[in-house]
């Protein structure tokens, strides 16, 4: 925990040298780059397009530093929130959406054994898992990927859906009660 507080405060005084020194503003930007733009092509499924959303978010971030008040919440919520609301204007401006499928995550299962038997019936687990997730609202697939792809906490969710930690635990209830619903459904008409 000492470590934790370390960091916070390391990456606070970064933050703040940051307001008025460039060179500052580029370490957060290498400290985050790889994760916004990760979150970024996973919302919009495109190479280019997520390159030139990050540089946006990184752009506004730098433009609107000096407003930048620290609230407890890592600094990657406030670019996280930011990456949220430029993805939306993106997907409201081309009026459909165009998500990559998350199909294409690979879950790594280091527990079990290797056999082939093991692997088919863990790509079979995968793509069926996948298949769940794409079938949701784009909000609840949203809320997944950064739980589970960006392992963001449920404050940091709440920050970039602009809800409270509360809500965001509802959200996740129900999403959870949601997937847990349909593959019952879908394995109970299995059985049939």
């Amino acid at each position: 925990m000492p470590e934790e507080k370390s960091d916070l405060i390391e990456e606070v005084a970064l933050i703040n040298a940051a307001k008025t020194d460039p060179e500052a503003f580029g370490l957060l930007y290498e400290r985050y780059v790889d994760r916004i733009y990760n979150y970024i092509y996973f919302r919009v499924g495109g190479a280019g397009d997520a390159e030139d959303l990050t540089a946006k978010v990184f752009f506004k971030a730098l433009r609107n530093i000096g407003g930048y008040r620290h609230m407890g919440l890592p600094f990657s919520a406030w670019l996280y929130r930011i990456a949220h609301n430029l993805v939306a204007n993106y997907h409201r401006d081309r009026s459909k959406m165009q998500e990559i499928s998350i199909e294409n995550l690979v879950v790594v299962d280091t527990n079990r054994s290797s056999s082939p038997e093991h692997l088919m019936e863990t790509d079979q687990e995968n793509a069926f898992l996948m298949r769940l997730v794409n079938d949701l609202s784009p909000q609840k697939r949203e809320l997944i990927v950064l739980k589970y792809v960006q392992k963001l906490s449920n404050e940091e969710i709440g920050q970039i859906f602009g809800k409270t930690e509360g809500a965001i635990k509802s959200l996740y209830h129900r999403t959870l009660v949601e997937l847990k619903d349909r593959a019952k459904n879908i394995n109970d008409s299995r059985i049939l």
